[in-house]
């Protein structure tokens, strides 16, 4: 695969790039161009309602009638709901409980119990909301396209006046998407630039305090329709204003260059330099000891690292960040109902979303990466494969390469199974 190959190949998902472009174009007011020159990782942006595409706001996304029907009505159980108040975390022991009859379990979110908490002024953190309200499953995916970075959506419920958190910071970029009500958000500038996740604000609390009681880089009320990017690292609090608030919190899993350290150094295992004891009774608490060993070691390690290849360490990558950004849900059921009545006029379609790799497997194989698996396929299904995953739907008995319509619905049928293809 190179980079010149059409959506859904190497780093590219298959999603149409103009949704994709219009995901973002939700929550930034300039061009993608500027976006990226100009604010991302760098600098807030603030979003007007009246200059984002759709000014009726994000309330076809997430309501607060969806929130009362997720609390109420779908099981919802932790870790997908937190409560918070006065800056600490409530103990879900006193939202939670048993299921009822059938439902042998003792961590269901307890509708009661969430009302005396939210009328006594916490504040409601919907998790994971990306994973579990349809309308958000597909922005998320197509705005992670978009970004080329994975995402997690949060709703934050707050009731009039209060605010759940304190000043922090969060160790990934965010779009706050103000769905309701107003809120007040004062930003302040970072005290650690570009944390990594194991750079918590917690460690640092003092030095946030600190900051926070100096001037705001921003202070503005975000309304309904309002959009808020935050780079990571960035001091922020908000606070409900005269009625309840309800918005969506978009975190955005940076990949960083320290991720490729982390898999360049798991890498240089291989090296035996590197692997080599120090000397026998070596005091590694004597700096004159450590020096000529720690001289040693950066003289292995670069040379190590000028015959790394790229291509190792991309593998692993792509192990670390697949994953994290699942493709489209499908239907099982429908899924199996097709797979039942496969015929040669039966149209497929890729799985929005789906990441993938095609690459050479030996002399007659191929291997068809996914985000979650491989699968070996014989070199003759190759531009078939293709066919299936780069366009758009294609009728079964058209797949190219293959000798018959037998050969193409075995084919069809395993990437059927492997739910790397839908019916169209």
């Amino acid at each position: 695969m190179t980079r010149n190959d059409p959506p859904g190949g190497t780093d590219r998902p298959a999603v149409p790039s103009e949704t994709a472009a219009a995901a973002l174009a939700r929550c930034v007011a300039v061009e993608p161009a500027k976006f990226a020159a100009a604010h991302w990782g760098q600098t807030p942006l603030l979003s007007r309602a009246d200059e984002l595409p759709n000014p009726a706001g994000f309330t076809d996304l997430f309501s607060p009638a969806d929130a009362d029907e997720l609390l109420s009505r779908r099981g919802l159980r932790t870790p997908f709901l937190r409560i918070a108040k006065d800056g600490d975390l409530v103990p879900s022991g006193r939202w939670t409980g048993g299921g009822g009859a059938g439902a042998e379990i003792t961590d269901q979110v307890l509708d009661e119990r969430v009302l005396e908490q939210y009328a006594g002024g916490a504040t409601l953190v919907l998790q994971g909301l990306h994973r579990t309200w349809p309308a958000l499953i597909d922005f998320a995916r197509d705005l992670g396209l978009a970004l080329g970075q994975p995402l997690q959506v949060n709703a934050y419920l707050t009731p009039a006046g209060n605010q759940g958190f304190a000043t922090h910071y969060d160790t990934h970029d965010v779009f706050v998407l103000q769905v309701d009500g107003r809120k007040h958000w004062r930003i302040h500038p970072p005290v650690l630039p570009d944390p990594l996740e194991r750079q918590p604000w917690g460690g640092r609390a003092d030095e946030v305090a600190a900051t926070a009681q100096g001037p705001a880089a921003l202070d503005v009320v975000l309304a309904p329709g309002d959009a808020l990017y935050l780079p990571r690292g960035w001091l922020h609090s908000a606070q409900a204003q005269e009625s309840s608030s309800l918005h969506l919190t978009v975190g955005i899993r940076a990949l960083t260059r320290y991720a490729l350290v982390e898999e360049l150094m798991a890498l240089a295992a291989e090296d035996r330099r590197l692997r080599s004891s120090l000397p026998f009774g070596t005091d590694v608490a004597d700096p004159d000891a450590v020096e000529p060993e720690l001289t040693e070691t950066v003289e292995a390690l670069r040379d190590w690292l000028l015959r790394v290849d790229p291509s190792a360490v991309a593998a692993r990558l792509r192990q670390r960040a697949w994953p994290a950004a699942r493709p489209a849900p499908i239907r099982p059921l429908a899924q199996a109902a097709a797979l039942a009545a496969l015929d040669a006029d039966a149209r497929l379609s890729p799985r929005a979303g789906l990441r993938w790799q095609l690459v050479p497997a030996g002399a007659d194989r191929v291997a068809l990466r996914l985000f979650d698996r491989t699968i070996d396929l014989p070199a003759s299904c190759e531009p078939a494969v293709r066919a299936l995953l780069t366009g758009t739907a294609i009728r079964v008995g058209d797949l190219p390469g293959l000798p018959d319509d037998a050969d193409r619905l075995v084919l069809a049928r395993r990437l059927l199974r492997e739910a790397a293809v839908v019916p169209a």
